[in-house]
């Protein structure tokens, strides 16, 4: 185990993930050490190198845990282990020792809504029957109908159908995503104790944060009789604006803050305090609640993320997203892609009002999308959110520029929203398509043998070894980028230029330098001062379409 006083040492500023640029890790599609398709923690400590020398300040470990994969590992069988497949605790060990070495931080997921159903008390749940203390640890109820035939409420899952599975004994449990997903019961004081558990023992081992998954769902309403939704639609999270805040059943309830102010007390309790980081998909007014300093601390920015390629709808998420989190006491986020999202440099070209599923469905092709418009996109977005106040987080694979791979044959998808519901959502396999290193070999220098899910040939061009030290490589443009932001950042301000032109986004900096985006049709003059940074050649000395500068004044 890592030795505490080496860590203590590591990372001296407790407030280090104010304005951190974090690098998400999907460890099954990182990089596979020992040949059998699926990417483990050797082989992610084998390639820290590579986001060293990238510039990112923290790697976010997604799950690592024993899972069958249900749900992409987001079925935890054991939260305090890891799946025999990625490696064991001492590959985990290795793996937070070698990024301090580094002068890396190390955040991994927290899943506290739900285990997986071959998760031990589960099983033990199942054995012991209706009214049992083992149950209560979960959501069980009797169902509705003469005979118990019909779900307890009208609850819909995520993935798509009732969020209530039938066991043998005739009784039903909540699952607010896969059928092996149950959802645990936050009400039961031994569930809130086995979590506390399972924060100090990542603490304990050197861990220096955590993003918490589906943060805003672990309190339910459960009294009786639950209450019917009376329409599916409300089931989704996106509908928490039609109730008033705070009254879904199952989204967003006041009573979840009370938990954080507890997990709160822990990760403080560690020198340097432990950050975190919510996965919230609420409003921003109700997302500065779970980024307030006596909770997470920090709430992912999903406006940010959903807002279109357009200057104006863009500058009103920044504003509203910088004041949402001045008024939690936190620093903003800023995500462009992650596990579960289109990658930005296919979703940001395609039309305003696309339907990305059925773009999906048709393997990327209704509409086609123009990759050399979608990489030039998606570098300028780039330069605007590393050039915002805030954290950034990263997803792997975007220093690379990669698109998204939507034509995966429906024979190889594995996620369980294909299934789940009834080949209707393609999910989000694209986007999980294992990395390119090298421009050739079996899986593109992802490991020595092939790769989990089948990486297009075009990979190759985007592989690593492809754009290590090429001047304009989307590769040396983000180590460009992350190198000159560790010098300019001192601040967490900025000042919108009153004059920008129609469809530019201008903005100052406190530090003395300032960032244009213009995403406009057409180019526009070069303010005054020194060009730092572009993300494509300047036409004439002036910025074309989708292309964004630093300038130093």
């Amino acid at each position: 185990m890592t030795d505490r006083s080496t860590l203590d040492l590591s990372s001296r500023d407790p407030d280090w993930w104010r304005q951190a640029v974090v690098y998400q890790i999907y460890p099954r599609s990182f990089a596979d050490a020992d040949g059998d398709g699926l990417g483990d923690l050797r082989g992610i400590t084998r390639r820290l190198t590579h986001l060293a020398a990238l510039g990112v300040d923290a790697l976010w470990l997604s799950p690592f845990y024993p899972s069958e994969l249900a749900d992409g590992g987001y079925d935890v069988a054991d939260p305090r282990g890891v799946d025999p497949r990625l490696g064991t605790l001492d590959d985990f060990d290795a793996l937070v020792a070698e990024a301090h070495r580094l002068g890396l931080k190390v955040i991994v997921d927290i899943v506290p809504n739900h285990s997986s159903h071959r998760h031990a008390w589960f099983q033990e749940a199942l054995y012991a029957g209706p009214g049992s203390a083992a149950r209560d640890r979960y959501v069980f109820r009797d169902g509705r109908g003469e005979h118990g035939e019909l779900p307890p409420t009208d609850w819909q899952s995520v993935f798509g159908g009732s969020a209530w599975k039938r066991v043998p004994d005739g009784q039903w449990y909540l699952h607010l995503f896969a059928p092996e997903q149950p959802d645990l019961n936050w009400e039961n004081q031994e569930v809130r104790a086995d979590y506390r558990t399972t924060l100090r023992f990542w603490s304990d081992r050197g861990v220096d944060g955590f993003r918490i998954d589906v943060a805003h769902a672990l309190v339910k309403d459960l009294s009786e009789p639950l209450r019917d939704l009376g329409r599916p639609e409300l089931s989704r999270e996106g509908a928490l604006t039609e109730l008033p805040p705070g009254t879904h059943p199952f989204y967003d309830r006041d009573d979840v803050h009370e938990i954080y102010r507890d997990w709160r007390k822990i990760l403080d309790a560690y020198r340097p305090p432990r950050m975190a980081v919510a996965e919230a998909w609420v409003p921003g007014a109700r997302r500065a609640l779970y980024a307030r300093p006596d909770e997470l601390g920090q709430a992912f920015n999903f406006e940010y993320l959903e807002a279109g390629w357009d200057a104006g709808e863009l500058r009103q998420v920044i504003t509203d997203s910088l004041a949402t989190a001045r008024a939690a006491g936190a620093s903003a986020t800023w995500v462009l892609s992650n596990h579960d999202v289109v990658r930005h440099a296919s979703r940001l070209t395609l039309p305003p009002g696309t339907d990305l599923n059925a773009w999906l469905l048709s393997g990327g092709h209704a509409p086609a999308v123009d990759e050399v418009a979608g990489l030039r996109r998606a570098r300028a977005a780039t330069l605007l959110m590393l050039a915002l106040p805030g954290s950034a987080y990263v997803y792997q694979g975007e220093e690379l520029g990669l698109p998204e791979v939507a034509d995966l044959p429906t024979e190889v998808l594995q996620d369980p929203i294909w299934e789940q519901t009834g080949h209707v959502r393609k999910g989000r396999d694209g986007c999980r398509v294992p990395l390119p290193w090298t421009t050739a070999g079996p899986s593109y220098g992802f490991g020595p043998g092939g790769a989990w899910l089948p990486q297009p040939p075009g990979f190759a061009a985007y592989a690593v070894e492809a754009q290590d030290g090429v001047e304009g490589s989307t590769l040396e443009l983000y180590r460009t980028a992350l190198r000159l932001r560790r010098k300019l950042l001192d601040g967490e301000e900025l000042t919108w230029a009153a004059d920008a032109p129609d469809g530019v986004l201008r903005f100052d900096r406190c530090e003395g330098w300032r960032c244009v985006a213009n995403l406009s049709g057409t180019a526009v003059g070069l303010p005054a001062g020194e060009v730092l940074l572009s993300s494509a050649p300047l036409e004439d000395g002036r910025i074309g379409p989708d292309t964004t500068v630093w300038l130093g004044r």
